[in-house]
């Protein structure tokens, strides 16, 4: 046991971990001691939206008119039962409490919905639709948040015209104001910073009386670059090469051959398909369809980002490639990857509640992945927290409402061309025949139908002609182009504000435009078309303070595991704010300035000194920022999944390295890198899914702004037990087995493979002691599955 516990890396979690987990029990133990005098009602940010989105107007269109303050002063409440606001959902009616916050199945509004007890059925109009009853009993189970105090009446979501103080939120909210370009903190002494963000991160250090750890060891260094930039570690030949150029640009040169390794493209690309939501459908009720071209998308980010496309041509391609001058309709997929709803029985009420679904995904993905804003939390009222109007959202909602999925062809415009030729040439004979027959119909006074039958023989050898033509097109049928799921335009209408998110009940119109706060009062209504192009202009336009902000923090947190703020999609009143904000800006401005290069802000955050900081612990400067919020070190960090699984691979030797191309459903038995995995929406369709699943990977039901990290007994026991672990050690163990006859030097190679540096005096001695003198095969297999299952591998640090 001491022989496994060392290998798996215990003594850096004793290190690490521990003092973390004391202070998680001393926070837990001061929430349960102060747990009656604190309001059991306070949801997160993330709760709040979904309340918002979700919960509200399936309230407001289904509860609101028996059972709100409104429905009392209207001589129409029941049961005594109110349920727009918080106390009246914990106190319940006539009958009693209603809801167990956190226990769907012993709430009786859930037993209500389901039709369970015909004396109880809601709505009495008819049964919720299966995925509505499936939010209610998720919103109960996450504690039934509710936004703002227990006795406060959520609006019933007519049109609130109150007016923001708009000049208010743009000079005091930090999001909305201009974007500055700071000079650096000059620092007297300093000897440490090699970059402007490294100033900025020393100022405020010092502010909070707190240093900066040492640099990080060489080998740590290359293996986190690897690991970061292309998400599988470096193997020993790199190791040594780097640690054998001793030119001052050695790191730097690394990083350039990273970031023009197409394997980068891969890895960045799965941490921008988080934020769009993507799978290959098969979603839940209502959403169930296959998508089995949404990989082009996948394979249209990975291409993007390799070639450096500059941000504001990503963005404005995934608005409206379709439109462009340089038409590029495949990076439209980025919505069309996301929920459609489509309605369960054709009546008017399901076909609004479908369509209603779909554009609060499309309003909520857009603004939260480009802007860092929940507009769809104003789709049944003007936003509580920040300054989004109903006209906001529906003037939003109206740009992709005139807006449909197709599947289109897409690849060599010639390609194209020629087939759409072949098939125009066809149409045209067929439509030749079509009249011919009709024409000998009328001119013999024979019935459409049966006039082949009874032509005259002559008329007979031209209907043959013409029919001959046709099948000698259709065996010469060109290239056929593949197809993609893209957008399309389907109108130029403005669209009404829909009275509480009920699309049949018309408020006033909204017409298509940006969002005031940003955009201002007197902003142009857009009239191309849907207005796709003229919203991803409104979107990279350099007066938007919102867009570079929002990306620069993005990428900031995939480097460092969490962001300046740390909620990248809520820039909001109840996000977090930046924890330097004028590193924020900094890094917006010059982001901009250097052409939206993406490649190029990787550079100048590697190099810094902060990115290149020891992730080591140190206690004084823990108990000071337990959270490293000021950065005094490297943030250590599992691997996401993804990279995880694809460094077991690569350090077995077994990667499949080819780039791109259709899903694989079975993943682990495949090859292929994790990128590649089959993705169902609801997460549980597929042989990947599960295995994702279990180790974090977010549901693509919504866009996701940074991945969870869990430490459970599944994730150790696949581990250890999985076919496709046994699979791996056995498939390195034989390596180690075959490759010499040397113990010890089997153990170095075995270390500088997996972990890049050498076993330490402890971590061979134990190895030694238990493999012994002779060890077979099985001996080397155990031994690799117990490397490949160590805390190291599946850490950055």
């Amino acid at each position: 046991m001491r022989f496994i516990c060392s290998l798996l890396g215990l003594h850096f979690l004793q290190k690490e971990i521990k003092p973390m987990i004391k202070a998680k029990a001393l926070t837990l133990l001061l929430l349960a001691i102060f747990h009656n005098g604190v309001n059991a009602n306070s949801p997160s940010s993330d709760q709040i939206e979904f309340f918002e989105t979700k919960i509200r107007p399936l309230l407001a269109n289904n509860c609101f008119a028996c059972h709100s303050q409104k429905a009392k002063s209207n001589g129409k409440l029941k049961a005594g039962l109110f349920l727009d606001s918080y106390n009246g959902l914990i106190n319940g009616g006539d009958s009693g409490s209603i809801i167990s916050p956190g226990k769907p199945d012993q709430s009786r509004i859930v037993e209500a919905v389901l039709y369970k007890n015909e004396d109880m059925a809601m709505p009495p109009k008819g049964k919720l639709p299966e995925d509505q009853i499936e939010l209610m009993r998720q919103w109960i189970e996450m504690g039934a948040p509710w936004p703002g105090s227990d006795n406060e009446v959520v609006a019933e979501g007519t049109n609130n015209n109150e007016p923001y103080d708009w000049d208010k939120f743009r000079n005091e909210h930090w999001a909305f104001k201009e974007i500055q370009n700071p000079n650096p903190p000059q620092i007297n002494n300093d000897t440490w910073s090699k970059t402007p963000i490294d100033n900025f991160i020393l100022s405020q250090l010092k502010q909070s009386e707190l240093a900066p750890n040492q640099s990080a060891s060489l080998r740590n260094l290359i293996r986190r670059a690897y690991l970061d930039l292309i998400g599988i570690p470096p193997s020993p030949e790199q190791v040594n090469a780097f640690l054998n150029d001793k030119s001052p640009d050695a790191f730097s040169k690394v990083i350039d051959d990273l970031l023009e390794s197409e394997h980068y493209g891969e890895r960045w690309a799965r941490h921008w398909l988080d934020v769009a939501r993507y799978s290959d459908g098969h979603g839940g009720f209502g959403d169930n369809k296959a998508l089995p071209q949404a990989w082009r998308f996948r394979d249209w980010v990975v291409n993007a980002l390799n070639s450096d496309m500059p941000y504001d041509v990503f963005v404005k391609k995934q608005i409206a490639g379709d439109l462009l001058d340089d038409k590029d309709p495949v990076a439209t997929g980025f919505f069309v990857v996301g929920p459609t709803y489509n309605s369960d029985g054709g009546d008017p009420e399901a076909k609004a509640q479908a369509l209603a679904e779909t554009l609060s995904d499309r309003v909520d993905t857009f603004s939260r992945a480009f802007l860092g804003l929940t507009a769809a939390c104003a789709r049944c009222h003007n936003h509580k927290f920040d300054p989004i109007t109903t006209h906001d959202y529906y003037s939003l909602a109206g740009i992709f409402k005139n807006t449909k999925n197709i599947d289109a062809p897409v690849g060599n415009q010639n390609e194209i061309e020629t087939h759409n030729s072949w098939k125009r040439a066809i149409d045209e004979l067929n439509k030749k025949k079509n009249k011919f027959l009709d024409t000998e119909s009328k001119r013999l006074s024979i019935n459409r139908k049966e006039v082949e039958k009874k032509l005259p023989e002559e008329s007979k050898i031209k209907l043959n002609q013409i029919r001959s033509e046709i099948e000698r097109l259709k065996k010469s049928e060109p290239t056929k182009p593949a197809n993609a799921h893209v957008l399309a335009e389907n109108g130029s209408a403005d669209m009404h504000i829909a009275l509480r998110g009920d699309l049949r009940k018309k408020g006033e119109l909204a017409p298509r435009k940006f969002i005031e706060i940003i955009g201002g009062k007197e902003r142009k209504k857009y009239s191309e078309g849907s207005g796709r192009i003229e919203l991803s202009n409104s979107v990279v336009d350099p007066s938007n303070p919102l867009t570079a902000r929002v990306i620069v923090n993005r990428i900031w947190g995939w480097h460092f595991g969490q962001g300046l703020v740390r909620t990248p999609s809520n820039f909001g009143t109840i996000g977090e704010k930046p924890s330097h904000p004028l590193l924020l800006d900094w890094l917006a401005f010059n982001f901009v300035k250097e052409g939206w290069s993406i490649k190029k802000l990787h550079k100048v955050i590697l190099t810094s000194a902060t990115w290149q900081m020891s992730s080591a612990y140190n206690k004084e400067k823990f108990d000071k920022d337990g959270d490293n919020k000021m950065l005094w070190r490297y943030n250590p960090r599992k691997l996401e999944v993804e990279s995880w699984r694809d460094t077991l691979l690569a350090v077995t030797g077994e990667l499949d390295k080819k780039i791109g191309g259709s899903p694989d459903g079975e993943i682990l038995n495949s090859k292929r890198r994790t990128l590649y995995a089959t993705i169902s929406r609801t997460g549980d369709r597929f042989q990947s899914d599960a295995f994702l699943r279990l180790f974090d990977f977010p549901a693509a039901v919504s866009t996701s702004p940074k991945r969870s990290s869990s430490v459970v007994p599944q994730q150790y026991l696949f581990m250890m037990n999985s076919a496709f672990m046994t699979a791996r050690a056995k498939h390195l163990g034989k390596q180690l087995f075959d490759s010499s006859d040397n113990t010890s030097s089997i153990i170095e190679s075995a270390y500088q493979r997996l972990y890049s540096r050498s076993p330490d005096i402890n971590e061979r001695d134990l190895a030694n002691k238990w493999l012994g003198d002779s060890p077979s095969q099985k001996n080397w297999e155990l031994y690799a599955q117990v490397l490949l299952s160590a805390h190291e591998l599946i850490q950055v640090r």
